[in-house]
């Protein structure tokens, strides 16, 4: 009776343990253990390439801590979390400024840009000496509003948190599972909506129509994408390809603004390296697309990058990549409207 009793006490941690349902309830089996994909439970089953190092149905406790030991999705959480961390610091250096937009200090040293703040004046100077002085308001003195720049900040915050967090705890569950893999996926849809308010709010501040109409088509898009992805059976791995293709087409759908940008102010310098940026936040977006759809490179050699340099940890890069490039293109559009005429001049 006493063996019986202990074999039905530890059976819930033997479920949470043990995804073939072993009989023995030890305490020590609670703590990481490793398993190989063919042990896996089928929901857990994602990239038959990646052979082993899968957590599996761990205790809460021990799936939090495993952010801090090596297994297959160790490399997934922190390049997104050190991602997050430096748009928190993005947030909180845009938040404390004194003067309006005074944000292209950011990236002094990516850009060999320097910045000299006074009293009523900013001074920039560039290496190419696209802008040579800019004030902090246009000339008509009206602010450029700051809510924009921070949409996109934290849209881009919550994708990769929620990025983070999905490949940390997705494991520890079925329920975890499906709840986290759709809450990563609406993450990625609020990036990319979050990232078309910024430039298409400042380039077409002088064109309300439009910046209507661009700003509200993006947001029925994203909307319709976290809808279409919130359904269950859309998280299914075998649906992976359909998940790339719809990211695709709502980052693709930048392309009419910006030609529409160029048309409106073509020859100003501002413009076209800005536009050169987000053409490079594209192409970084679409590589890790490529890498996320093929499953390169551990599809040419399976269970060689089970911890490190497997396709999903390159996407991730690509995408913490696509986003800094983002950024650097937005500050120069915000340069752009600051230093340009008042609507109408």
């Amino acid at each position: 009776m006493r063996r019986r009793r202990t074999a039905r006490k530890s059976s819930t941690m033997v479920t949470v343990i043990d995804c073939k349902g072993l009989d023995s309830g030890e305490e020590t089996r609670i703590v990481r253990r490793l398993m190989k994909f063919e042990d896996l439970p089928e929901y857990l089953k994602d990239n038959e390439f990646i052979h082993n190092h899968y957590r599996c149905q761990w205790s809460l406790k021990h799936t939090i801590l495993s952010a801090f030991s090596w297994h297959n999705e160790t490399l997934n959480i922190w390049t997104h979390l050190i991602g997050f961390l430096i748009f928190v610091w993005m947030t909180v250096v845009s938040l404390l400024e004194t003067t309006e937009l005074g944000l292209a200090g950011l990236f002094n040293g990516m850009s060999g840009a320097r910045i000299c703040v006074s009293s009523n004046q900013t001074v920039f100077q560039h290496d190419s000496n696209v802008t040579q002085h800019i004030s902090l308001l246009n000339t008509k003195g009206e602010a450029v509003p700051k809510w924009p720049w921070l949409v996109f900040l934290a849209g881009a915050m919550g994708c990769l948190i929620c990025s983070s967090v999905s490949h940390l705890l997705a494991c520890h569950s079925k329920r975890f599972n499906l709840f986290f893999w759709r809450l990563d996926y609406a993450g990625i849809s609020l990036m990319i909506v979050a990232s078309f308010f910024a430039p298409i709010y400042y380039a077409f501040s002088c064109h309300p129509f439009f910046r209507f109409l661009y700003l509200s088509s993006i947001s029925f898009l994203g909307l319709l994408a976290i809808i279409t992805l919130l359904s269950p059976a859309l998280s299914a791995p075998r649906f992976r390809h359909f998940r790339a293709n719809l990211f695709l087409a709502m980052g693709s759908s930048a392309v009419i603004p910006a030609l529409h940008v160029l048309f409106l102010y073509w020859g100003h310098p501002n413009v076209f390296i800005a536009l050169g940026y987000e053409v490079a936040t594209g192409i970084s977006y679409a590589l890790g697309a490529v890498f996320y759809v093929s499953r390169v490179p551990e599809r040419w050699k399976p269970g060689a990058f089970d911890i490190a340099g497997h396709s999903h940890q390159i996407f991730h890069v690509f995408v913490v990549f696509g986003a800094l490039a983002h950024c650097v293109a937005t500050l120069l559009i915000i340069d752009f409207r600051r230093t340009s005429p008042s609507c109408g001049v």
